[in-house]
Order: structure tokens, then C-alpha cells, then sequence
């Protein structure tokens, strides 16, 4: 059983997911990172949502950033949005995540900044041991 669930929408942002696994690794987190594209896999990540037992999910995606959005939707724990730079420099991707709809909340970090999103999902179990 993971604490975090680190899911990235392709294999591209490999070195966002890198930064997030190495503050967790180097704090004791266990985490799962699967690759699992909003758009491109809707039916294997909704069945990935519906049995991870994770407490805290960190959604990495770019352009559209659909992802964190999407899996918000589907859960209720915690989704930390990670914008990926891309031909707008990541403002798409930062606007995305930062615009959810009333009831769908994502905490969204700055863009490609996997480490400020390993540091939240920290902060976030360590509410559940106070």
C-alpha cells in the first residue's frame, strides 16, 4: 500500500515524476508512479482510481493538464497538480490545473516543480499522524 500515488500523462514527463520520487524516497514515502493519460487511458485510469489505496495523489500532466482534474473528479482524497512546461512555457498547463470548478479542488504547484509537490503530499500525511 503506497502513501502517495504519482501519476504523469506520458512517459515525457519522466523528469518531473524523477523529482518527486527522490524527495519521497529521501523521507521514507512509499509511492506507486504509473504513466496513465486522462485522455489516452480514461478506462485504465479509472480502474487504477478505483482500487489504489493511495492517501494523496500527485497528477503530472502538460498542455490540457486534464489529469489532476480528472482523477479530483473520481476521488476525494487530496490531488496535487504538477504543470508541465511546454510550447506556452507551461502558463496552459498552470491555468488548467488552477481553474477547477467548484467541488473539484486540485492543489496546484509551480510549473515542472515536482519537488514543491513531493514537499505538499509530505505535509498532507503528516496530518493524519497529529
Amino acid at each position: 500500500m503506497a502513501d502517495v500515488a504519482i501519476i504523469s500523462g506520458s512517459a515525457s514527463d519522466a523528469a518531473i515524476t524523477d523529482k518527486v520520487k527522490k524527495v519521497l524516497d529521501a523521507n521514507g514515502i512509499s509511492y506507486d508512479a504509473r504513466i496513465l493519460s486522462a485522455h489516452r487511458d480514461p478506462d485504465k485510469l479509472d480502474a487504477y482510481l478505483k482500487t489504489s489505496t493511495c492517501k494523496v495523489y500527485i497528477a503530472i500532466a502538460g498542455l490540457s493538464a486534464a489529469l489532476p482534474g480528472v482523477i479530483a473528479s473520481k476521488s476525494d482524497k487530496p490531488v496535487i497538480g504538477v504543470p508541465v512546461s511546454g510550447t506556452l512555457n507551461g502558463m496552459d498547463s498552470l491555468l488548467s490545473i488552477a481553474q477547477m470548478p467548484k467541488g473539484v479542488p486540485v492543489a496546484c504547484v509551480g510549473v515542472d516543480n515536482g519537488d514543491n509537490a513531493a514537499w505538499l503530499a509530505i505535509r498532507i500525511l503528516k496530518l493524519s499522524k497529529n
